[in-house]
C-alpha cells in the first residue's frame, strides 16, 4: 500500500476536536473493574497524532485499564526494502512503545502488551517470511494480523479502493493457512455485507481464532441512510450465523466510526454515556446474546472513535450496558476474553 493510500485511509476517519471533547465529563462508573482494551492504535499523521503520551492520557483517565492491544493502522511502515516487508516497521515501532510502557516509569497500564500487525493476504504462501519477521520484531508481543479487507460497492462507504471478495481468493486462503499453522490469530474488519465471507473462512479453518472487529460492521451511511432497521435485521442474521462457529470471538465497539452514521460529532457537546447506551445497546445485546460473554470483548477503537466521544465516557457506557450480567460474565467481557484471545498475562 502506497504512502498516499495510507494517508487516505486515516483521513477517512473523523477529525478529533479536543476543545469539543472537553465539554463532556463524567464520574467514573465501577472504577475498580479491570479492563484490557483489546483494540486501539498509535500513529503520527499530519494533524492526527496519537502516540504513547496521548494514548496513556486516555488509558489513565479514570478507568482501571491494566493492558492494551495495538491493532494495525498503516503506521510507521519501513520506507525502504521489499514492499511486502514494509508493514513490519509498524510492529517494530509499536514494540518500542510497549517497551517504554513496560519500564514501569509511566504507571501500571501495560500499553501495547499485544500487537496485531498486517500483511497482504494476496501474497499467498509467500506470507510466511513476513509473519516470521513480525514475530521477531514484536519481541514476544506479536499475536496475529489484521489484513485490509473492508470493501463495499459504494464509494460513500469504502475507505480504500481494494479488490472485492479478498477473503474468497485462493491466495488469501493459502496465506490464512500460514497464519493458522503459526497459531496466530486473524482479526477481521469487514462491513456487515461481507460477513458471509467471514463465515466461510471460519468454517474452512476451524482451529483458527477469528476475531470479528467492530460488532461486525453495521453501516448507516451512503445507501443505508434511513435504513437502520433493515440493516439491523440483516446484520443480526449474519451475526447469529457467525456465532455458531466456536472459533470466533467478537469485539464490542467501533460504533463511533463514521460508518455507523450516528453523527455524535455533530452535537453541540460530546454524547453522554447514557446516550451511547440508548443508541448502541441493541447491537451490543445481540452480540452478547449470540456469542455469550466468554466470546465478547469490549474495545475502544481509539483514536478513531475519539472523533465522536470521550474515552472515559465510552467505557462508562459499556459498563452501564452490562449491569444485568454477573461479576464473572463482566470479567470476561472487560478483560478475560481479551487476555485469553491475545495470550496476555494480567
Amino acid at each position: 500500500m502506497s504512502d498516499d493510500s495510507i494517508r487516505a485511509a486515516i483521513k477517512a476517519h473523523l477529525g478529533v476536536n479536543l476543545e469539543w471533547l472537553a465539554k463532556t465529563r463524567e464520574d467514573i462508573v465501577d472504577a475498580d473493574l479491570k479492563i484490557v482494551d483489546p483494540h486501539h492504535h498509535v500513529w503520527d499523521m499530519p494533524g492526527n497524532r496519537y502516540l504513547f503520551d496521548e494514548a496513556l492520557a486516555d488509558f489513565q483517565s479514570g478507568h482501571n485499564v491494566v493492558a492494551t492491544v495495538h491493532v494495525q493502522c498503516h503506521s510507521m511502515y519501513r520506507a525502504e526494502g521489499p514492499q511486502e516487508m514494509r508493514p513490519v516497521g509498524e510492529t517494530e515501532f509499536v514494540n518500542g512503545v510497549a517497551a517504554q510502557s513496560a519500564s514501569g516509569e509511566y504507571g501500571s497500564t501495560r500499553v501495547c502488551a499485544g500487537i496485531i500487525g498486517t500483511t497482504d493476504l494476496m501474497l499467498g504462501n509467500r506470507i510466511q517470511p513476513v509473519l516470521e519477521a513480525h514475530l521477531q520484531a514484536g519481541g514476544g508481543r506479536f499475536r496475529g494480523i489484521r489484513p485490509t479487507t473492508a470493501w463495499h460497492e459504494s464509494s460513500e462507504v469504502r475507505a480504500l479502493n481494494i479488490p472485492p471478495n479478498i477473503l474468497m481468493h485462493e491466495q488469501a486462503r493459502a496465506a490464512i493457512k500460514c497464519v493458522d499453522d503459526l497459531q496466530l490469530s486473524l482479526d477481521l474488519w469487514v462491513f456487515f455485507t461481507q460477513l458471509d465471507e467471514v463465515l466461510d473462512v471460519c468454517r474452512a479453518f476451524p482451529q483458527l481464532k477469528v476475531v470479528i472487529n467492530h460488532v461486525g460492521g453495521p453501516v448507516g451511511i451512503g445507501p443505508y441512510v434511513d435504513q437502520r432497521e433493515a440493516v439491523f435485521k440483516e446484520w443480526r442474521t449474519r451475526i447469529e450465523a457467525l456465532a455458531r462457529c466456536p472459533n470466533t470471538v467478537i469485539k464490542l465497539g467501533g460504533l463511533a466510526m463514521r460508518y455507523g452514521g450516528f453523527n455524535f460529532n455533530k452535537l453541540p457537546a460530546p454524547p453522554s454515556s447514557d446516550l451511547l447506551v440508548e443508541k448502541w445497546s441493541p447491537y451490543i445485546d445481540v452480540c452478547i446474546t449470540s456469542f455469550g460473554p466468554q466470546r465478547c470483548m469490549f474495545e475502544s477503537n481509539f483514536p478513531v472513535d475519539r472523533g465522536m466521544c470521550n474515552y472515559h465516557v465510552l467505557w462508562n457506557a459499556f459498563k452501564k450496558m452490562t449491569r444485568p450480567y454477573s461479576a464473572e460474565e463482566r470479567e470476561f467481557m472487560f478483560s478475560k476474553t481479551a487476555a485469553e484471545t491475545y495470550k496476555l498475562t494480567i
